[in-house]
């Protein structure tokens, strides 16, 4: 009884998007995209933290690749939770207590780092991911209907570029304050210490991350209150139109729609292969060679180009091309740097370092996947109606894939080479060719599709 009135409260408070001042919209997008800078801080810091623990805990490739694993596998198990939380509490009840989830996450680093216990790293890992499910699941769908559907896409590349611009700085960051000038010779001498002394320096490496981490925490709480009492109206982001209330009136299951469905594996397979892309190009730096020291500029070249693709996309959609033309040029990208990666080889100096030609394909993904994620949810959400917060779960739920893809990626990395494990983003991007071609289109079961 009491939730059914907590249901009917959140939807009386609840407003149409389309009733909302100017005025109003902007500073949504604005709260908005400070939510986005805050994913961008912290889901790219990974980036950094992954050769950090390889380092400090001794790990293999595949063991570390278990930090991306732990932070995404979130999305998995808390994306349908935070549909009816959210459903529950409304946006932004739900937004305050994402970011209370996020800084108990970011307080468990504090007795990880004092044990240096993997383990617990990796539940801290899980729990900033579970917080940031509940923000995605509110966040994606509010901007996606926070004006015209054929804008949406340029809505969508704004924030990318507060979420990517949050990642360019993170690693740098993190990197500033937790490693010094002499860490590269410290790592050169790791292998040649006794059992006690290696272990004493491992200890003090680690516990460098105990002030940032409970700084964060402590900012993500502020957050929470910030949100919770800011100026963000409660939308209705369900609304259907006469048409769509039709389309939908013998739709008992969100399964009952192919192009969401399909969507939400696209999102999987984008993702992955963008975190594939930024996680993963610091241990490729360091298999030419490259120390950590100056390998850590690499995945901020990757995010300038993605936020390149972006600011393209914010000019050009919808005024010169279309977000679907977008969308299948960003694929096509996507599978042709994929093939310059394994067959391309050669060292050449540029920006000040010198390094195998295929690096820098590696950082042309950061082009190739800038608009991927801001051309499929429009198409995936199209449609759905009173579905909108549920399907908007399910696609969340497709963020896993920066859990599952890496590790493939860190198993092929084992068992051949850094170089030949990109062979596992050639079918991701063929399948999104086919979404951004066909897929999107699908509205029933058995390939009828909807032109």
């Amino acid at each position: 009884m009491q939730s059914r009135e907590s249901n009917m409260k959140n939807q009386l408070a609840s407003v149409d998007v389309n009733s909302l001042s100017k005025r109003d919209t902007t500073i949504s997008i604005v709260i908005i995209a400070l939510l986005f800078f805050i994913f961008g801080f912290v889901s790219w810091i990974n980036a950094i933290l992954i050769p950090y623990f390889k380092i400090a805990c001794e790990l293999t490739n595949f063991q570390s690749y278990l930090v991306t694993f732990a932070f995404y596998i979130s999305y998995f198990v808390m994306s349908v939770p935070s549909s009816f939380l959210l459903k529950k509490v409304g946006f932004k009840r739900g937004m305050m207590i994402g970011f209370w989830t996020m800084a108990v996450g970011a307080f468990i680093f504090v007795p990880a780092a004092f044990t240096r216990t993997y383990e617990i790293f990796l539940i801290g890992l899980f729990t900033l991911g579970s917080g940031l499910a509940i923000l995605q699941t509110a966040a994606n769908p509010y901007i996606t209907v926070l004006g015209a559907k054929e804008r949406a896409a340029q809505r969508i590349s704004i924030m990318g570029i507060c979420n990517k611009g949050a990642g360019i700085l993170a690693p740098l960051i993190f990197a500033a304050v937790i490693l010094k000038a002499t860490d590269g010779e410290l790592f050169k001498q790791l292998p040649t210490m006794d059992v006690a002394e290696r272990n004493a320096a491992l200890d003090e490496l680690i516990r460098r991350v105990i002030v940032p981490y409970a700084c964060v925490g402590t900012v993500l709480l502020a957050l929470g209150l910030f949100v919770r009492y800011s100026p963000l109206p409660e939308i209705n982001t369900e609304k259907e139109s006469e048409e769509v209330a039709m389309a939908n009136s013998d739709k008992t299951s969100i399964f009952q729609f192919p192009h969401l469905i399909l969507g939400a594996i696209a999102i999987f397979l984008h993702v992955g292969t963008q975190v594939i892309a930024i996680d993963t190009i610091i241990g490729y730096a360091g298999s030419m060679n490259i120390q950590l020291m100056e390998a850590k500029v690499f995945p901020s070249y990757t995010l300038f180009l993605t936020i390149c693709g972006y600011l393209l996309g914010i000019i050009t959609i919808p005024k010169f091309i279309s977000q679907v033309n977008a969308l299948r040029i960003c694929t096509f990208l996507g599978a042709l740097f994929t093939l310059a990666i394994v067959y391309t080889d050669g060292n050449i100096n540029f920006l000040g370092h010198n390094a195998d030609i295929s690096i820098w394909f590696v950082v042309l993904l950061g082009f190739a996947n800038s608009l991927v994620w801001a051309g499929i949810w429009p198409l995936a959400l199209d449609g759905l109606g009173r579905f909108t917060k549920l399907g908007a779960s399910i696609m969340i739920m497709g963020l896993c894939g920066n859990a599952i893809i890496p590790l493939f990626y860190g198993y092929f990395a084992d068992e051949y080479s850094l170089k030949q494990a990109y062979w596992v983003l050639f079918p991701c991007y063929l399948y999104l060719i086919f979404y951004a071609i066909k897929g999107f289109k699908l509205r029933e079961w058995g390939f009828k599709a909807q032109s």
